[in-house]
């Protein structure tokens, strides 16, 4: 959905979609599972509602949370449960896969649901061209109920999105936004000159900052997941420009979180945190590929202690600010 479209899909869906394109930061939440492979619902709901407090937006079922090793019957019970807690915060919907029937299907039933927007995945494996993509989406678009993110990720379906094929959607009513995490900058940049009207957001936590002179609108990230207070910090100070104080502390620290395939570490931090009772994954991906926690461990610590700094300079110069206009007063 471009942004002149966008006014007027709230004014249709204001109680779902009001603060869409205010939010900056969507996580992508993990799946957490319990000893016998089963969802670990209670982990779940602490951990969207967590993320709600924080300011963040939501995306269930996407690749951290492992959606394509997730049942029909699973899927539906974790957007029917994260809905039901009412959360003071936009949630998007994962949609991916290769059957377009199965896909179709899905954003039909989640269109019953009070959820805020769609992450429309390329279609795995098949590697289908400008024709084919363009064929993809817009039966896709055409379906939903809410605003889109379509989802540009070719190291996990084997195909980029073709600049041609956002054109060829660029003017539907429901293409919202892009999310870009090919890892390449000039693809960031093609997309953002073909398409301007596009909200486009880095699908890669330590891009970020480097795209905000292009007109990144904010991040998707996996990091959020264990720093969802932090990293929402971390967005909102790149997109101000005020990064300086980023690097390297933030580029380290996420790259530890991508040493083994996603969301393998993770999980694993998440664990260490105590915020999920396991770090186990779905198969083929195991928790037991991250042979080490020091590092992960190590970078916790120390983006929890640049958080608390940040904290105590922003308390410290808003009381600043208080005491000048008192006695200016």
């Amino acid at each position: 959905m471009n942004q002149n479209n966008l006014s007027s899909h709230n004014a249709n869906n204001s109680s779902v979609n009001a603060s869409i394109n205010e939010t900056v930061l969507w996580t992508a939440i993990v799946t957490p599972f319990t000893e016998n492979n089963a969802i670990d619902f209670d982990s779940l709901a602490t951990i969207a509602t967590k993320q709600a407090q924080a300011g963040n937006g939501i995306v269930l079922l996407g690749s951290t949370g492992e959606g394509l090793a997730l049942t029909l019957p699973e899927k539906t019970q974790i957007v029917e449960l994260v809905c039901s807690l009412k959360l003071n915060t936009p949630l998007m919907v994962a949609v991916g896969g290769h059957n377009l029937a199965d896909q179709t299907a899905w954003v039909e039933q989640c269109n019953q649901y009070p959820i805020s927007a769609y992450l429309l995945g390329t279609p795995i494996y098949s590697k289908p061209g400008v024709v084919g993509q363009t064929q993809w989406f817009e039966q896709l678009l055409d379906t939903a109920d809410f605003p889109c993110m379509l989802y540009n990720v070719p190291s996990r379906s084997g195909v980029e999105i073709p600049v041609q094929t956002v054109k060829n959607l660029e003017q539907h009513a429901n293409f919202w936004a892009m999310k870009e995490a090919s890892g390449d900058i000039n693809k960031f940049l093609a997309y953002r000159q073909a398409v301007p009207s596009i909200a486009l957001f880095s699908g890669e936590d330590g891009m970020l900052p480097y795209l905000v002179a292009a007109g990144v609108k904010g991040l998707v990230s996996v990091c959020a997941n264990a720093w969802p207070e932090a990293t929402n910090l971390y967005v909102r100070l790149s997109l101000t420009n005020m990064s300086q104080n980023l690097f390297p502390l933030w580029h380290n620290a996420i790259a530890s979180l991508f040493s083994v395939a996603n969301p393998i570490p993770v999980k694993v931090l998440m664990h260490c945190q105590n915020e999920i009772s396991l770090p186990n994954l779905r198969a083929p991906l195991t928790h037991l590929e991250l042979q080490s926690t020091d590092d992960i461990q190590a970078f916790d610590q120390q983006i929890n202690a640049w958080f608390t700094a940040q904290t105590s300079i922003k308390q410290l110069t808003e009381s600043s600010t208080q005491s000048n206009q008192a006695v200016g007063a």
